[in-house]
């Protein structure tokens, strides 16, 4: 199955970024052999739609489950439109954090962590809800 995690950079050592939309990259890992695509997240100084967008990209690359820190409405909605199920509160590596969710040690996202914007000068500012 393909994972994708938001990555702070383009390996399995590197930290999962808080924000899906926005993050630098996005990590595919094959869950059954741990390789990976290192994918640049194009979207991640869009002024608006980078939830949406990385959902779209995302999906194009097959991925059945995204593992983020936070992730907002648009992308909440967009995801689960594509067939891809949603974790997050995700911290670590993204090879750590992989290796937990083949544990089943992670759960499904319920709602959106953050407000529209996160991550941005527009808004998100009332903090993290976190949801578990």
């Amino acid at each position: 199955m393909k994972i994708c995690v938001s990555a702070s950079a383009n390996s399995l050592d590197a930290f999962v970024d808080p924000r899906f939309g926005r993050c630098p990259y996005f990590i595919i890992v094959d869950s059954e052999t741990m390789q990976f695509e290192a994918i640049p997240n194009v979207a991640s100084g869009a002024m608006g739609g980078a939830g949406i967008h990385a959902a779209q990209t995302i999906a194009s690359k097959g991925a059945k489950v995204l593992i983020t820190g936070n992730v907002g409405p648009n992308a909440f909605q967009a995801l689960p439109a594509a067939g891809i199920k949603i974790v997050a509160g995700a911290y670590g590596t993204v090879r750590e954090i992989v290796e937990k969710y083949k544990r089943g040690e992670l759960k499904d996202a319920k709602a959106p962590t953050v407000e529209g914007h996160f991550g941005t000068s527009m808004g998100g500012r009332r903090g993290l809800r976190w949801r578990f």
